[in-house]
């Protein structure tokens, strides 16, 4: 196993984190030195509150241990290809490493719908590696969403009975 792979399976820890919430299952762990600095998932559903991806967590904390808004040698592992909030933050917080595992096909804007991460009209870019654990990724976020349409399914023919 290869040190993107090493890292990644953490981030996917912190995902199934998430799961046990009943959040959707993305992880994040931010890397410096081969030091992890900052840990995330989301917690949108538990806080009610649409900014706390799992990245946007795992960059607030990051930047609490280094005490710098700058994570300028830092490499950012994240389960599911960042959206454009999460790919603004990573921007404006100059992380100079994105390792992602699955596509956002409706929401991602480091290659599939937007590249935000790699447009030379921002004063920061960062290099990308997508596709690092892809299936086992995919896996986790296909799995919950499935468990869900099967308890809506369910719920639905008990009011109908």
């Amino acid at each position: 196993m290869n040190r993107d792979e090493m890292y990644m399976k953490l981030a996917i820890e912190e995902a199934k984190k998430a799961q046990q919430l009943n959040e959707v299952p993305i992880g994040c762990i931010i890397v410096l030195n081969d030091e992890i600095i900052g840990r995330g998932y989301n917690l949108r559903e538990q806080l009610q509150n649409s900014l706390v991806h799992a990245e946007m967590m795992a960059i607030n904390n990051a930047c609490k241990q280094l005490k710098s808004w700058r994570l300028e040698e830092a490499t950012l592992y994240v389960t599911l290809e960042p959206c454009p909030m999460c790919a603004g933050a990573i921007i404006m917080s100059r992380v100079k490493r994105v390792v992602f595992g699955a596509n956002d096909p409706k929401a991602g804007c480091v290659g599939s719908l937007h590249n935000l991460l790699q447009d030379n009209r921002f004063n920061h870019q960062c290099e990308v590696k997508s596709g690092v654990l892809e299936e086992e990724c995919g896996q986790l976020l296909t799995s919950f969403f499935q468990d869900i349409r099967k308890r809506k399914k369910a719920a639905k023919q008990q009011r109908e009975e």
